[in-house]
């Protein structure tokens, strides 16, 4: 290889001073990049914006810290709650956003009230099949909840099905956060939900459990059964004799609970739950006075009510309608034990639900 010459050119000179000018006024962000980034930082024209990168989205903080502490000072006034707690309590959660979207009423209300609609939902092949599978496998638990609390098995697990499909869909909610979201942060019924979260806090101190610990729905209600923490103290049983009331896994506890919740509002051991009802006249006064049995069966047929089966005159009764924009008005004489399960979800089409779901479980049959 040929060295060098001593003394080199002066137009080799100038070429080499240039390329070392240039490498030292090169941007060193622009060394290190990809060549596809350079590429697409070059093609940006000078005056046009950059791109700028969305800020990390902020969680929604928890808040109405005052209505907060108001509400942790009663706690330890009227139950003696350590503070310190519950304020940890409250700062592990956030404003739950979808709690808030699913509670609340839909922008169009009509286009929801469809009784076919509702109706395919809960009674349908699948439900059923489910249904008599969960009825067989908890037969014997079945058959001793009719014996102490007089609800027959097909209500049990009718009820059971429309709200949880049998266990299969109990919510993934945390129940303490969404509780403390509705009691502070939705005013149309904020008084409600303070009232459930202090008894979620109550519940959860007499049974040793952590309150953070529950999951469940949109609303709050947990477990196989779906009680609200006032139901979990007032109605909820220990039906395996572990000891322990746990409705999130333990379906003895689950069936026990919801045969003892409707035996406490009212059940009818053998008692009617609905009739169809065939109406002739204007059944508007009938409709106004609600779903509570106050009329008597004989003095709705003189009013132009008559029911399916012969029932006792004397027996109260009450008119509904279940409506659907697809199909004819359904008429319905309703009686007490309709009325129990509307105690469970006040809501003509969920206790209709409910019965016709049982009815088929019983028979086997989707019947029309």
């Amino acid at each position: 290889m040929t060295p060098p010459p001593k003394n080199p050119p002066a137009r080799w000179l100038q070429l080499l001073f240039a390329a070392l000018l240039a490498l030292a006024l090169a941007p060193v962000e622009a060394m290190a990049k990809p060549a596809k980034t350079q590429a697409r930082h070059a093609a940006v024209k000078p005056g046009k914006a950059k791109l700028r990168l969305a800020a990390p989205r902020k969680p929604a903080a928890f808040g109405a810290a005052a209505e907060v502490s108001a509400f942790v000072a009663e706690m330890q006034a009227r139950h003696g709650f350590d503070p310190t707690q519950l304020h940890r309590f409250f700062a592990s959660i956030e404003r739950n956003d979808a709690a808030l979207r699913a509670i609340a009423p839909a922008a169009t209300p009509e286009l929801q009230r469809s009784w076919e609609r509702y109706r395919m939902r809960f009674v349908n092949r699948q439900r059923i099949d489910a249904g008599l599978r969960f009825w067989q496998e908890n037969d014997d638990l079945l058959r001793r909840a009719e014996a102490d609390y007089g609800v027959p098995p097909e209500i049990v697990t009718a009820l059971i099905g429309v709200e949880t499909a049998y266990g299969a869909n109990t919510g993934r909610f945390g129940v303490f956060e969404v509780l403390a979201t509705l009691a502070f942060h939705y005013p149309p019924r904020a008084p409600f939900f303070r009232d459930e979260l202090e008894a979620l806090l109550l519940f959860a101190r007499e049974r040793g459990i952590d309150p953070l610990s529950l999951r469940g729905s949109f609303a709050g209600a947990s477990g196989i059964a779906q009680f609200m923490p006032s139901s979990l103290r007032r109605f909820a049983v220990d039906y395996d004799g572990d000891s322990r009331i746990d409705l999130e896994h333990s379906r003895a506890d689950a069936i026990g609970s919801v045969a003892r919740y409707l035996a406490a509002h009212g059940w009818q051991s053998g008692a009617p739950v609905t009739l169809p009802a065939r109406v002739d006249g204007d059944p508007g006064a009938l409709l106004a006075a609600g779903m509570k049995p106050s009329v008597p069966v004989g003095e709705l047929a003189r009013q132009g009510v008559l029911t399916a089966a012969e029932v006792e005159p004397e027996r109260q009764a009450a008119l509904i309608r279940l409506s659907s924009p697809e199909a004819d008005d359904e008429y319905w004489a309703t009686f007490d034990n309709f009325w129990v399960i509307t105690r469970y979800n006040r809501s003509s089409f969920y206790a209709m639900a409910v019965f016709q779901l049982a009815q088929a479980l019983r028979t086997g049959e989707e019947q029309r």
